[in-house]
Parts: structure tokens; C-alpha cells; sequence
């Protein structure tokens, strides 16, 4: 589970930013905790703001520090090329172009029954890493200990945590542009591996964007084709909300020479309305909704059988706002959620903004400056013009709104047209 990711100096953030997934001191939805290693852990995180505040900004780091930490052990290669992999840095002052960017996370794995709590985190500038680290906690230890530190500007090199035939293939093959933990999985060895396949495993979807819209639209839930079973789940699972969608019917078509591979026509059966029998529509003709509850389902699947964590940007696009208090709850539902499967969202939909579904510490909200900055902030830390935190039984929504906790646009008539 993720328990905090830290970042610095990516796009609009220019200072450094928190989003901490571990619980404060309070009593609502305390079923919904999960305590591991000494840690309380929560299951959600949904994050608002303006359009252009930064809340896309969020999904966007932790998807570059998972892609780094997967590929990077490519870039060696492409020094030249390097400036393509750099994070893009916050660009609206002359210091902070130039300066490196730096990624943490800590986070525990999955079916760890020694519960050991991992830190994890690099800094990469123009021409690649300027420090990572890794460090690890046991259950019952107070204090972290060092499997590996670097230190590039320094020259500084510590590989103590690894056994000395792994220092000695690590020290020959690292390059500049090339992650210690990327380059060590690569190489079998076990601490790093740990770190790549935490990462791995974890789904991302962005419903901003057409393209993956589009291609998630057209992936197909794994062994959805072969078994019934699998399509009776998720017949059951689109159910939820369309209870007319009644079975699939799957045929093969001619294999795609263009694309080399098989390639399906399915169409959805829906009961009708004057007799038993069924009537075929085809996938793609379903509503927007349902494209994209279909969708979501394949990677729905994998994160709550892996217990992963699932960042999606505009969760509500498309979707009624009972859908997506629906999609939520499936994360909140321990005996649903029995993996400890982790939802991070960003959204506009201030339906679940409220003390029925979320914790205060569940609720984030990004706020943009006059100087282009974003900010990150947690409503369970807000504190308002009195000097108070924000009580339990508050109307969030009402107040959000209204402005009491900052995260709206600030709005100015439009004129489109105007009359001499």
C-alpha cells in the first residue's frame, strides 16, 4: 500500500508536495483503516480543484516515477536523448528550470507478512540521477536502515544493503542516466525487485485524454474471450447500474493481418421488453458510461486481485455521480477490498464530497497562485479564517462551493460578442 508520495519541482508544483495516504487521529470510517507495520493506512484519495490548478499535475508524477523506475534501465543508452526522459520542471521562474526534480514514495508490498515498510526515491536533473536512495523499516524496528544510497554530485556510492558480488555487477554497469533499482532488478537482485514490481503493478488511467479513452475502451478483460465465467463477472459488475444487460455473445472474425492478432466481434444481449428473447447490440454502440465502465473493469480486476494502487485522472468524466460514489465504495468495502487495493482520483464531482462516503483525510484539494504554483492540502489540515479544523459534520460540498476552502475557479462573465 502507498502510504506517502513526495515530489518536487514537476510542472506547476515548484515546491515540495505531499500526498499522504496514511490516516490522522480521527473517528469517522475507522472499519475502513488498514494497519500495517505500525502504519494506518487508507484505501482512497480523491483529489479537487480548479480546471488548470494541477490536480492532473499529481497523476502525472507518480506516473513518471513509476515509468522511470520500470524503464530506465534503457536510458544509458540514449544519453544524447536523455532531455527526453527529463521531467518536465516547473518553467515560469529562472532558477527552477535548471534544478533537478525529485520522487518518494513510502509504501509496503503486498502478502508481506514481515510488514516491512519501504522509502524509496531518486532527484534527475538535465543529465540524469543526482541522488537515490532506498531504505527500509521492519515492523518492529524504530528506525529505517540503508540498503543503498548514491549520491552523483558527491561521487558517494554506498551499496552495503546488497550482497558484494551484486556492489560489484551494480558498480560495472551503472550508468548516470540509470536507476540503481531499474538496473538491479534487471540483474535479479531481490531488494530491487521488490521495488520494480510494486511499481509495475500499479494501473493508471487518464479519462482526460481521447487516446486513452480510446484504447481502454477497446481492451478486453483478460481471459474474457475463453471464459464464461469471467464474462458472467462482468455482466454482474456492469449489472451494478444497468440491470437490462443481460449476457455477451462473442464471435471471431478473420485474424487482422494488419495488427497480427485475433480479433473479436462482440455484442451485448440486452432483454426485451415484450418477450424473452434477447437483442443484440454491439459493444461500441453502448453508451459512453458503459464503454467506460467496461473499460475500467480489466484494471479494476488486476489492482483489487494484486491489492495495487489504481490513480485514475478525471474519474468522472462520463460517468453519473452515483456511478462513481458506486466505483469508490468498491475500494471502501473491506469485504469487498480484501487485498487493500488503493483509488486515487482526481474529479469535479462534488457529489462525493461528502461525510457519508469520505474522511477528511481522504479529501485533497490543489489551489494554483498568482505565480502559477501549485498547492497540495489535505481538508483534515485546513484550517479556517477562525483558526478552527474543519469538524466531521460539516457540509463539504456546501462549503467547497462556496469558497471556504479554496480550490474553485475564480470566475469573471463571459463576453463573447460585444456591442460597440
Amino acid at each position: 500500500m502507498l502510504i506517502q508520495f513526495n515530489f518536487k519541482n514537476f510542472k506547476s508544483f515548484r515546491e515540495e508536495t505531499t500526498l499522504d495516504l496514511s490516516a490522522a487521529r480521527m473517528t469517522e470510517f475507522s472499519d475502513r483503516v488498514v494497519t500495517i507495520g505500525n502504519e494506518k493506512i487508507l484505501p482512497v484519495a480523491a483529489i479537487y480543484g480548479a480546471n488548470a490548478s494541477g490536480k492532473s499535475n499529481i497523476y502525472s508524477a507518480f506516473e513518471y516515477m513509476s515509468k522511470y523506475v520500470v524503464n530506465s534501465f534503457k536510458y544509458g543508452d540514449e544519453e544524447e536523448k536523455f532531455e527526453e526522459y527529463r521531467p518536465t520542471p516547473f518553467l515560469f521562474d529562472s532558477i527552477s528550470s535548471d534544478a533537478e526534480s525529485s520522487f518518494e514514495v513510502y509504501f509496503t508490498v503486498t502478502g508481506d507478512k514481515a510488514e516491512k515498510i519501504y522509502n524509496y526515491g531518486f532527484c534527475v536533473d538535465r543529465e540524469g540521477i543526482t541522488e537515490e536512495w532506498l531504505n527500509v523499516k521492519a515492523k518492529t524496528a524504530r528506525k529505517y536502515s540503508t540498503v543503498f544510497y548514491r549520491n552523483t554530485v558527491e561521487n558517494e556510492l554506498d551499496l552495503s544493503g546488497f550482497p558484494k558480488n551484486s556492489r560489484n555487477n551494480i558498480q560495472v554497469a551503472l550508468e548516470k542516466q540509470v536507476l540503481i533499482v531499474s538496473l538491479g532488478a534487471k540483474l535479479k537482485i531481490s531488494e530491487c525487485k521488490i521495488i520494480r514490481d510494486w511499481f509495475l503493478i500499479n494501473e493508471f488511467a487518464d479519462f482526460g485524454d481521447i487516446f486513452t479513452n480510446f484504447y481502454l475502451s477497446r481492451r478486453l478483460p483478460r481471459r474474457f474471450v475463453e471464459d464464461k465465467e469471467v464474462q458472467n463477472r462482468v455482466i454482474e459488475y456492469l449489472s451494478s447500474f444497468d440491470e437490462h444487460i443481460k449476457d455477451f455473445k462473442i464471435e471471431k472474425i478473420p485474424y487482422d493481418e494488419e495488427n497480427k492478432r485475433d480479433a473479436y466481434k462482440i455484442n451485448v444481449l440486452h432483454k426485451m421488453i415484450d418477450s424473452n428473447d434477447m437483442a443484440e447490440i454491439p459493444l461500441s454502440m453502448e453508451s459512453a458510461g458503459t464503454l467506460k465502465m467496461f473499460s475500467l473493469y480489466p484494471e479494476l480486476q488486476k489492482v483489487l486481485e494484486r491489492g495495487s494502487v489504481f490513480f485514475i485522472d478525471e474519474l468522472n468524466a462520463r460517468l453519473h455521480p452515483l456511478l462513481v460514489r458506486n466505483f469508490v465504495i468498491t475500494f471502501l468495502n473491506p469485504e469487498i477490498n480484501k487485498n487493500h487495493a488503493q483509488l486515487i482520483f482526481t474529479t469535479h464531482d462534488t457529489w462525493q464530497l461528502s461525510n457519508q462516503l469520505l474522511r477528511r483525510d481522504e479529501i485533497w484539494f490543489v489551489e494554483k497562485n498568482s505565480q502559477q504554483i501549485s498547492t497540495l492540502y489535505s481538508l483534515a489540515d485546513f484550517v479556517d479564517e477562525d483558526g478552527s479544523r474543519i469538524r466531521k459534520d460539516e457540509s463539504y460540498e456546501k462549503n467547497y462551493l462556496i469558497g471556504k476552502y479554496g480550490a474553485i475557479p475564480t470566475l469573471k462573465n463571459i463576453h463573447i460578442i460585444k456591442e460597440d
